[in-house]
């Protein structure tokens, strides 16, 4: 099968997955309006039981350690931001639409959003050492948790060749999406930037989705935020949290360490809290088995 054959098949099966629900891709217009309020998020939110609830079980997890149970979404919003409400209803909302069993054959689920977690929570570790501010954190988070969705449609699509991939990456010592591109003319980063883009995720999440293996060529404004979901998903892979199909991942270009002003040493040293930090953060995956299997 030629590359662009190989293309249409993808594109087919992004069109086909299901689309964001409606609300939350009222929930980005409210957020992308510099004027919007706690009461304008809070009016659309609402309106949607389902999400609603989701939000509330998110906001009052282990995950935010917040003292004291919140009841009212206003509240909520004033406390956490908008931009951290609107990240807690998109990635809950992406986790339930690709969660699904059915998406994984030739990867392991568990593995794959243990992986997933890992590289959200040490991006978000990062970012709190860059002294990023507080409505961006969970930009990082969700941009790390996301970064391989790519993966989903190929293992997918492409089962058997999928599984021919990881063993050669395996015996050839080499960098999965290297390899994605030798037998399937196609990778991981740009099937999951046709994602983020179908679903019209932010430009920092869709760069670095596209970037996060090919960092030192990336110019555009979103440097710290592809350099970070690098640095923690080679970390991820290195020390082995969950399995990305990816266990031989290309050395770490040191001018994205130095650029960051954090090494692997760092990560290693807090690699306690990181698995800490995964354990909260599976309510994301928790709320979508909910959601999935309630469907």
């Amino acid at each position: 099968m030629d590359a662009d054959l190989r293309l249409i098949h993808v594109r087919r099966y992004i069109e086909n997955m299901p689309a964001l629900p409606v609300t939350v891709g009222k929930v980005l217009e409210v957020c992308n309006n510099p004027k919007a309020s706690p009461v304008d998020l809070n009016r659309v939110i609402s309106v949607d039981p389902v999400l609603m609830a989701r939000v509330m079980r998110l906001i009052n997890s282990a995950y935010y350690g917040l003292s004291g149970k919140v009841t009212s979404l206003v509240r909520a919003i004033i406390m956490l931001g908008l931009n951290t409400v609107k990240n807690l209803a998109l990635g809950a909302a992406v986790v339930e639409n690709l969660g699904r069993k059915e998406n994984f054959r030739a990867l392991q689920a568990q593995g794959f959003w243990r992986h997933s977690l890992a590289v959200g929570v040490a991006s978000k570790l990062i970012a709190t050492k860059l002294s990023v501010s507080a409505k961006q954190l969970e930009e990082y988070f969700i941009a790390g948790l996301l970064h391989d969705i790519g993966k989903i449609p190929i293992n997918s699509v492409f089962e058997d060749e999928f599984l021919e991939v990881m063993a050669r990456s395996d015996r050839e010592r080499a960098a999965l999406y290297l390899t994605e591109r030798e037998l399937l003319d196609v990778d991981h980063a740009g099937v999951g930037r046709l994602i983020a883009k179908t679903w019209k995720l932010s430009s920092e999440v869709i760069d670095a989705i596209s970037h996060h293996h090919e960092a030192t060529s990336y110019e555009g404004e979103h440097r710290n935020l592809v350099y970070t979901v690098t640095v923690a998903n080679h970390f991820a892979n290195i020390a082995e949290i969950g399995f990305s199909g990816d266990r031989y991942p290309e050395p770490l270009a040191e001018e994205l360490c130095e650029h960051l002003g954090v090494d692997i040493a760092y990560l290693d040293g807090i690699e306690d809290t990181i698995h800490a930090e995964i354990e909260k953060a599976a309510v994301f995956l928790r709320i979508a088995e909910v959601q999935g299997n309630a469907s």
